[in-house]
């Protein structure tokens, strides 16, 4: 399994996403940006998965990074 970190840009979508994810036992769990990281709404979710999981994630997602200890790679980037 992978770690993952996706950003949004409103902190509803955020929610909506971690509810989803948490329904398919994922680990997921809302927290504040890296500060590596940008985000509109300053809040992210972690979560673990074979893949990005992107059909789970509400439609204002910002990004998806592939955890990889400290260090973030970006693997999505949403709609503009």
């Amino acid at each position: 399994m992978e770690n993952y970190v996706a950003t949004f840009h409103t902190h509803l979508s955020a929610l909506r996403s971690c509810r989803a994810l948490q329904k398919e036992e994922t680990g997921a769990r809302m927290a504040p940006v890296p500060r590596v990281l940008s985000s509109s709404c300053g809040t992210c979710v972690f979560y673990h998965g074979e893949d990005p999981l992107l059909s789970l994630l509400d439609r204002d997602l910002e990004a998806v990074y592939l955890r990889e200890g400290e260090l973030f790679r970006a693997v999505h980037k949403g709609e503009e």
